[in-house]
């Protein structure tokens, strides 16, 4: 086989997904949740699985979780550059 490799794709329920998030179950489906003023547009969508249970694919999960990080980080640096300026 040629190409570029696949990554190894790991589906994980609910409790995991707390457990790597910090976020209570709530949470997590507040933030999937068009509706809801907690709705985040890039938090992972879970994919059925069959029987009625539900998983979220593990590497979109570490994605989103790369992106807070970065976005918080942006933030904090923006908070910075800002006091600078007020400084100056």
């Amino acid at each position: 086989m040629t190409g570029t490799p696949k990554q190894k794709i790991r589906f994980i329920r609910l409790r995991t997904v707390m457990d790597k998030t910090g976020l209570s179950r709530a949470s997590i489906y507040n933030r999937l949740k068009k509706s809801s003023k907690y709705y985040d547009a890039d938090f992972p969508q879970q994919i059925r699985i069959g029987g009625g249970a539900v998983a979220w694919i593990e590497n979109e999960l570490d994605d989103w979780m790369e992106l807070q990080i970065e976005k918080s980080r942006n933030q904090q640096m923006s908070g910075i550059e800002e006091v600078i300026s007020a400084t100056e």
